[in-house]
């Protein structure tokens, strides 16, 4: 029998794929056989086909890079139970965790706190554990939302503990009635059970009647310094919500309210800044060698991913190599078939353990365990940090300690949280970070509104590897924005922030040639910093059907040309290789057909006005904005009746959906022309063909939530001024294919 100390305590796993990378060639293979078609036909053509030209040559580029995300798909297991058999309790490190939220009515403080007492259950001992909820909206409701919550995790956190249950966000629990008593039927447990259910309705109930009111409370005592201050302009507060007793293993680990100070004039960095905050209070007060960040709404789904995490990030050799553990973003009560293209599933399946067999996967700004001597700037071989600390990390020789503390790995707790709490007010101060390395050398990296890739980038191209988690019950489940506007808001941000990191010194071309990421590791990010710039030449081509059906002109190989079935080749083969991988994932063909309408749908709203949004900051006329995104709790018993209602495509004023909707006009026009014999005498006898309307067709069936909308009413209806607009854009288009 195999001594268990010798056993890993995760092993890797590399899936072939052979089928799918024969797939992948035949694609390539055609791709650069229209090319070669559109170079040697290429004097016998236009304008057009040298559009037609580069934004192949752009898929092409795009599709190379797909392979090499795809190459090496690998998984991991992990074997909590050899770590608890190799690793004493009492020897198991800390760990701090983090919580965001910056906006109470975008994401309310319900959901927060189903996230909180999720977090604060986990099967990790309570003492080695501390929470750090960070509100940038410095609202009060946020803060009496966590005390009363905090009453509430003294009787949920035994209970849950006491039953083993493994759904431990109470509002996802006891959604669902019929199957909370499988396999444990016993009175006691009956009794517990309609108590803690009582006692989660009182408290949803306190927090509901307290957001409905203008001043939910009386402003005294704890909560008088939430009085005469505004979200953007108050110092900072600090508030331990619950403080855990030394070396107690049970009851409740550490719970810390944080708003750092804002000021009008003074730049905030965003979620950023937040984190950077959370990482100083964090690490005068408890200084865990280890961090866990969630965003708001990532409800802890199995209570022992702290074991899964610590199996790959223990142990000498995983000491110097893995930076990060990253879980995989899974979402609850997601609509069937994923309608608005955003779960994801088949992308972090295939490309998220692909690039986890490069260098690792991204850092996705939630469900991540990081190394705090890592955000701290420290590489695998340094042994300590040679700068001086004071000019990198600030002028708090508290904190400095702290920090010199965390590099030689002391892990010990300050005897009591107030100890600290100058210190932690001092180093949440708005002025705190300036003439420091934060944000530029250590911590969460400054200067996108998508810090977690940034991030994640600086710590690749210090030579550190990041690791993909995905137990079989996943680790966390979060929600997914529904409707149009909240959707592409989201989109349009990862687009502008991605591009912003794209086109600064941080580009990862950069970090390949003067540092240490890893040359597919950085084709992994530039197909990610790339996103928003596809919708220029995906635009362009969606328009080109409906300018040779309207000028009566070819963009296609024609019907006598052998190059006639490369397109139509390309065009079934590169579909077929799409749902084989939905039906793999155990989605449906419904499922890809959604993707492939809302992937269309994006590329020309949300990407489009990210790249829009990078050339006016570029330009100096505006800059940047990180736009949270509005966070709904909903659960399994509201699905059946409503699913239909919240699958449907949803539309505002916003410019987003103007061009759009011009490009179905556009087609729309294009395909009367042809229908009624519009259309001007072909050149040389040479006009559009069949692929030409069938490209057109397809365009208007990807954009059918956009044609119904034309005909809805209300929410579900494009504004009447969005389609003035596009109706305008529309026929400018044709006077000037005309002219």
């Amino acid at each position: 029998m195999a001594n268990p100390n010798s056993l890993p305590l995760h092993e890797r796993f590399e899936h072939k794929n052979t089928l799918h990378k024969v797939m992948e060639f035949i694609i390539l293979f055609l791709l650069l056989s229209l090319l070669v078609y559109r170079l040697l036909s290429f004097n016998n053509n236009g304008f057009t086909w040298l559009i037609a030209f580069l934004c192949e040559l752009s898929f092409t580029f795009n599709w190379i890079i797909t392979i090499s995300n795809k190459w090496n798909i690998v998984e991991y297991k992990t074997y909590p139970d050899r770590l608890l058999q190799r690793v004493a309790e009492h020897e198991l490190p800390p760990v701090d965790m983090f919580v965001t939220t910056a906006d109470p009515e975008l994401e309310p403080p319900i959901i927060t706190i189903n996230t909180v007492l999720s977090l604060l259950a986990l099967d990790y001992p309570a003492d080695k554990l501390a929470c750090y909820v960070s509100d940038d909206g410095c609202s009060p409701l946020t803060f009496y939302s966590l005390v009363e919550a905090s009453k509430f995790a003294k009787l949920w956190v035994p209970f849950c503990k006491k039953y083993d249950v493994q759904v431990r966000a109470p509002f996802r629990y006891f959604s669902n009635n019929n199957t909370m008593f499988t396999g444990n039927k016993s009175n006691e447990f009956k009794r517990e059970w309609k108590t803690l259910k009582d006692e989660y309705e009182q408290l949803s109930r306190k927090v509901e009647d307290a957001v409905g009111k203008s001043i939910p409370f009386d402003l005294s005592g704890d909560f008088a310094v939430f009085s005469d201050i505004e979200g953007n302009n108050h110092p900072t507060i600090i508030k331990v919500v619950w403080e855990k007793e030394v070396g107690a293993s049970n009851g409740l680990p550490h719970l810390v309210y944080i708003s750092r100070e804002k000021r009008p004039k003074h730049p905030h960095h965003s979620k950023a800044g937040a984190m950077n905050v959370l990482t100083r209070v964090s690490g005068l007060m408890t200084n865990a060698p280890f961090m866990l960040n969630v965003d708001c709404d990532m409800l802890v789904n199995n209570p022992n991913m702290m074991f899964h995490a610590m199996c790959m990030l223990l142990g000498s050799k995983n000491e110097t190599e893995n930076a990060f553990v990253q879980f995989p973003q899974t979402f609850y009560d997601g609509l069937k078939d994923d309608p608005f293209g955003n779960q994801m599933t088949v992308l972090w399946k295939y490309a998220g353990r692909g690039i986890s067999g490069i260098q690792g996967p991204f850092y996705l700004g939630t469900g991540c365990v990081h190394r705090r001597k890592v955000i701290y700037g420290l590489s695998p071989n340094d042994v300590k940090m040679t700068n001086d600390l004071l000019k990198t990390f600030g002028n708090s020789k508290e904190f400095t300690k702290s920090v010199d503390d965390a590099l030689q790995g002391k892990t010990e707790y300050p005897g009591m949280l107030s100890k600290s709490m100058e210190a932690a007010h001092q180093v949440g101060d708005c002025g705190y970070e300036y003439g420091t390395n934060w944000g530029k050398k250590v911590g969460w990296m400054y200067g996108s509104t998508t810090e977690d890739i940034l991030t994640g980038l600086s710590i690749h191209n210090r030579g550190w590897k990041s690791i993909f988690c995905t137990p079989d019950q996943p680790a966390f489940l979060g929600c997914t924005p529904t409707g149009g506007p909240a959707s592409m808001t989201q989109q349009k941000r990862w687009a502008t922030g991605l591009l912003e990191v794209l086109l600064s010194k941080n580009c990862p071309i950069f970090g390949t040639v003067f540092a240490h990421l890893q040359f597919r590791q950085c084709l992994a990010y530039l197909w990610i910093f790339t996103w928003g710039l596809r919708s220029l030449p995906e635009t362009c081509y969606a328009a080109l059907p409906a300018y040779s059906i309207i000028t009566n002109t070819h963009i296609f190989p024609k019907g006598q040309e052998l190059a006639y079935y490369i397109p139509i080749t390309l065009f079934v083969t590169t579909n077929m290789y799409n749902i084989s991988q939905y039906i793999q994932s155990g989605l449906s063909i419904r499922a890809w057909w959604n993707n492939q309408k809302m992937g269309r749908i994006t590329t020309m709203s949300a990407w489009l006005f990210g790249v829009f949004g990078i050339v006016l900051k570029l330009s100096g006329i505006s800059e940047t904005v990180f736009e949270v995104t509005k966070k709904d709790q909903s659960s399994s018993t509201e699905k059946g009746t409503e699913e239909e209602e919240a699958g449907r495509f949803t539309f505002d004023k916003s410019p987003m959906f103007v061009p759009p909707t011009a490009v179905l006009l556009l087609h729309l026009t294009a395909l009367a022309s042809a229908l009624f014999g519009l259309q001007p005498p072909a050149h040389d006898g040479v006009g559009s063909g069949r692929l030409e309307v069938a490209g057109s067709v397809c365009l208007v069936l990807c954009l059918w939530p956009f044609l119904k909308g034309l005909f809805a009413s209300g929410k579900y209806g494009i504004p009447l001024s969005t389609i003035f607009k596009s109706a305008g854009l529309t026929l400018m288009f044709c006077t000037l294919c005309r002219s």
